[in-house]
């Protein structure tokens, strides 16, 4: 997996567009769902089909990650499913469309949205996600929006195929998710966090960002992605700046020494 992925949410009508933009700039990652409340999955295909024959990029080149939406975030009006679906049904169909507007028979990336209950459901949909895996239809999954580690534990003990990705917004509310990381880092799990940006303003704004973007001649948001890479966190990157596309395909070209990143850290759970 890359050490950022390219996140589609809410770029509506511009989804192609700046999906090609990202695509051109370096990322070699795509987050999107079968949600259409907010997400343009369909305009997702289109570009990755754009890039594959602009781009000289192959279907391989590409890591696709896309998501099973339950009921209770979707908009019941335009939904990949109907609502009188059973929940085996629904994801069903939600996996057969994603495929479709994705224009490819094969899914890096497969999670569950967020959990729902009861939740032996939640259990019976991520059993048969792991059939997707077995049949040579997706090649790993796991979940998102997922703070509660005894639950986390509890689907990660009941799966045969176990989750490689837990993907949850970044913020102080859940305390940083700092146990659920300790256990996705045993388990060789991929942390990737969303509103990374957004949600941390004061971060962003403090003395030490301040200091390492004098130090290293780089961005804000540059120094935050590198940090969180340095902690083992893989980060969704929602730009619509090219220009900040170029410079966030960047931050392979310095290292934060470990005393930086500790003091980050330390910023970051005194928050």
């Amino acid at each position: 997996m890359p050490n950022m992925i390219y996140g589609t949410a809410w770029k509506k009508e511009n989804t192609t567009r700046l999906v090609e933009e990202a695509l051109s700039s370096g990322f070699r990652a795509i987050d999107t769902a079968c949600q259409p409340r907010h997400y343009r999955e369909d305009l997702v295909g289109l570009a990755l089909q754009n890039a594959y024959e602009n781009l000289d990029l192959k279907r391989e080149d590409v890591f696709i990650q896309t998501k099973f939406t339950p009921i209770s975030g979707q908009d019941e009006n335009n939904m990949p499913y109907f609502s009188s679906d059973d929940i085996l049904t629904q994801l069903e169909k939600s996996f057969i469309k994603s495929k479709q507007n994705l224009k490819t028979d094969y899914i890096d990336s497969y999670i569950i949205h967020s959990p729902f209950g009861p939740v032996e459901d939640l259990v019976s949909v991520y059993k048969t996600i792991e059939e997707f895996v077995q049949c040579g239809q997706v090649g790993q999954i796991g979940i998102s929006n997922c703070y509660d580690l005894d639950l986390f534990l509890y689907l990660y003990e009941s799966a045969i195929i176990k989750p490689k990705v837990l993907q949850n917004r970044f913020y102080s509310n859940s305390g940083y998710d700092v146990n659920l990381r300790n256990f996705c880092k045993r388990k060789d799990i991929t942390y990737q966090s969303f509103w990374s940006l957004t949600a941390n303003p004061q971060i962003l704004a403090s003395r030490k960002i301040e200091e390492l973007t004098k130090k290293y001649q780089k961005t804000i948001p540059q120094i935050f992605y590198k940090f969180l890479n340095q902690i083992d966190i893989t980060p969704l990157n929602g730009t619509t700046s090219k220009e900040h596309m170029l410079l966030d395909m960047d931050i392979d070209s310095f290292t934060l020494d470990e005393n930086e990143v500790e003091s980050l850290n330390t910023l970051l759970l005194n928050t």
